[in-house]
């Protein structure tokens, strides 16, 4: 089974993001959690989006934060289901959310609530399992 990427702009997303964890670990769906910027860290951001797939990965779950670039990065620079999440940093998370709906054509990203990390990892069962999740 594909595992499910989980990755953040700051570590400070952290106790907001890996509440997806367990959701998916209750499933059986190996997970790996790890922190990289679309702007401290552009090249990082972008091998990790590159090479998901071939490390075996299914779906990325990219928590959308103050810029809201992350899930839209990642989604640049693979052909994997991209979740986003955004996350209440400034704005109430509306900020956020609205950044990452309006994607443009040909860099699809799916958008879960404000800071939902939850519902992307239910997503995410979804995308991986359609018929038994």
């Amino acid at each position: 089974m594909a595992k499910v990427l989980i990755l953040m702009g700051s570590e400070s997303d952290r106790e907001k993001m890996e509440k997806a964890v367990p959701i998916l670990r209750e499933a059986g769906i190996e997970t790996e959690v790890a922190v990289s910027s679309a702007h401290r860290e552009p090249d990082r951001t972008a091998e990790l989006a590159r090479t998901a797939a071939e490390r075996g990965f299914g779906v990325v779950i990219c928590g959308a934060g103050l810029s809201a670039s992350l899930p839209g990065v990642v989604a640049a620079h693979t052909r994997l289901p991209v979740i986003g999440v955004p996350l209440s940093a400034a704005l109430g998370g509306l900020d956020a959310l609205l950044s990452t709906v309006q994607m443009p054509p040909g860099v699809p990203v799916a958008c879960v609530g404000i800071d939902n990390a939850k519902n992307a990892a239910h997503l995410a069962l979804r995308i991986l399992r359609p018929t038994t999740s």
